[in-house]
């Protein structure tokens, strides 16, 4: 086995690289040779099989939503209202100033 200390930063990546196409490669074997015994085994029993891949989804994406308040101090730093309170808000509004006032007008 190669010592991975004496190797270049470039040699490791393609090594990595390699070794994840392998990896890979054998999993869809494996997968495919999964996917026959299962058909076989409908096929003995008199039923059929469709097998979707389940990875295969595609990803939701959500939809950005508006900045809705401004801090004040930094105009580039902004909050849509949603989730966690900014701790800039949040010291603003403890300090006695209403939520109201960094309201981005539109």
């Amino acid at each position: 086995m190669t010592d991975l200390k004496e190797l270049s930063v470039t040699e490791l990546q393609a090594m990595i690289d390699n070794a994840e196409n392998a990896l890979k490669a054998k999993q869809d074997s494996q997968r495919k040779e999964v996917y026959a015994q299962i058909k076989a085994l409908a096929a003995s029993v008199g039923a059929t099989v469709d097998i979707h891949e389940g990875d295969k989804r595609k990803a939701r994406k959500g939809a950005k939503v508006a900045a809705k308040y401004r801090n004040p101090n930094n105009a580039s730093i902004t909050w849509t209202g949603r989730g966690v309170m900014p701790i800039w808000m949040r010291e603003l509004i403890e300090s006695g100033r209403d939520k109201a006032e960094f309201l981005i007008e539109r």
